[in-house]
């Protein structure tokens, strides 16, 4: 069994890949907003393995993408200690064994070359993805699994947060869609304006990219708030929130057979 960590700035997601069947049967994710430490990462960990019947003798190799630096020692220590297994940490040269390459390896987030190393296996033509996260992000990929850039705006959540953190009367509310797009009270007023306003965001943003790429392009979706925006389903040719836990298989396994 694989294991893929993808540690970003809201969460630390812990992907658990079955080799025999081929397919993600397991999924932990942890908060990263709060300090995080060793013994509650194991501690919750170690409840996650019984209750859903896996054991550490399972994991044979650990895939890591951190965008988080501070966070490298701690998740380091927790294979080592936890697993007994030493891990792989994704960095600028993991790419140069693989189909797809950017020109600024060591400035683009191993999240989103994860995220384009899965993409570029599936589909194998220009693509983009669209990653709602933290950040809500387009990457752009040519039909060569060039990097061609990266759109970064703020997550939908990360919208919402700022809005309520900026204002003093404005309540934090749930990311849930309105009967309308014209808001009847605040809580309406608010989730129309993000859902709706990202709603076109996303579209124009995708229109626009395909207008100057001018090549046939695929769309997928991922991230833990991709399935969030339902109106912008028929958008995308796929809806994968496990793609970048598996660009971080491909990756780890694609460097750890060349040594």
């Amino acid at each position: 069994m694989f294991l893929s960590i993808d540690a970003g700035n809201t969460n630390i997601t812990i992907g658990f890949f079955d080799d025999e069947q081929g397919k993600w049967q397991h999924e932990f994710r942890i908060s990263t907003k709060e300090k995080l430490s060793l013994l509650k990462l194991e501690k919750d960990l170690h409840l996650f393995f019984l209750e859903n019947d896996l054991k550490i003798e399972m994991i044979s190799q650990v895939g890591v993408s951190s965008v988080v630096p501070e966070l490298n020692p701690l998740l380091t220590q927790f294979c080592k200690e936890f697993l007994g297994k030493s891990c792989y940490f994704i960095n600028g040269k993991s790419y140069q064994t693989l189909k797809v390459s950017t020109t600024k390896p060591n400035e683009i987030g191993t999240d989103l070359m994860c995220n384009v190393t899965a993409a570029f296996e599936r589909f194998s033509q220009a693509t983009i993805i669209v990653d709602f996260g933290t950040a809500l992000t387009f990457t752009v990929v040519d039909d060569q699994g060039k990097v061609l850039g990266v759109n970064i705006v703020p997550g939908l959540k990360t919208a919402v947060r700022a809005l309520f953190a900026n204002t003093s009367k404005l309540p934090e509310v749930d990311l849930k869609f309105p009967k309308s797009a014209i808001g009847k009270n605040t809580i309406e007023s608010i989730q129309a304006g993000i859902l709706h306003g990202y709603t076109g965001l996303v579209k124009g943003m995708l229109e626009t990219i395909q207008a100057e790429v001018q090549l046939p392009m695929k769309i997928i979706a991922t991230g833990g708030l991709s399935n969030i925006l339902s109106n912008l389903q028929n958008t995308f040719d796929e809806v994968d929130r496990y793609l970048t836990l598996e660009g971080i298989r491909l990756i780890t396994q694609a460097n750890l057979k060349n040594r």
